[in-house]
């Protein structure tokens, strides 16, 4: 039987919809009009300051506003996606989303992978699971393309996460 426990926190929730975003192409095309359009046309703005009125300090004001707008957008952006993500979780769902998890792949039980969670006992069917991914820190278990069980590596308290993850992709291979 394989087994692993691990803390769920709120980084690494934040860390899992950071990276849902950051794979999203429609919102990476916005960051980056947001990040180029907006200091370009302040620039327009700094020239004509510059060439029509012979201002130089006003539009070096705002040639440095663009440059600050183009460098911290994204970092902003970025907090704000993380105080957005929070905000949408009630403090009961908090309590049941974080805490220790245990996931177990029973060989008596071989069509399910076996999760108790602060929320409670839960079976998922292998057929219904789509892939295992392993990232720098973290491993998924994608329960559909935007839905994961994230294990964060250093956070594992018993078990190998090596063997649980090879053991889950195989049976997600076998049952696919």
């Amino acid at each position: 039987m394989f087994e692993i426990e691990y803390e769920f926190g709120e980084e690494d929730l934040i860390h899992f919809n950071e990276m849902q975003f950051m794979r999203n192409d429609e919102i990476q095309q916005n960051i980056k009009k947001n990040r180029w359009i907006v200091p370009g046309i302040m620039g327009l703005i700094g020239g004509f300051y510059y060439f029509y009125y012979g201002d130089t300090k006003s539009s070096a004001y705002v040639l440095v506003l663009a440059v600050l707008w183009a460098l911290l957008s994204p970092r902003i952006m970025m907090l704000d996606l993380r105080r957005q993500i929070l905000k949408n979780y009630t403090a009961k769902e908090k309590s049941n989303l974080f805490g220790t998890y245990t996931l177990s792949i029973d060989p008596a039980n071989p069509n399910y992978l076996l999760e108790k969670s602060p929320s409670g006992k839960n079976k998922m069917a292998w057929a219904d699971l789509v892939r295992v991914e392993y990232g720098k820190r973290y491993v998924y278990i994608y329960i559909d393309l935007s839905t994961a069980l994230v294990i964060p590596v250093d956070k594992v308290k018993k078990g190998n996460l090596e063997q649980f993850a090879e053991q889950a992709e195989k049976m997600i291979e076998r049952f696919a």
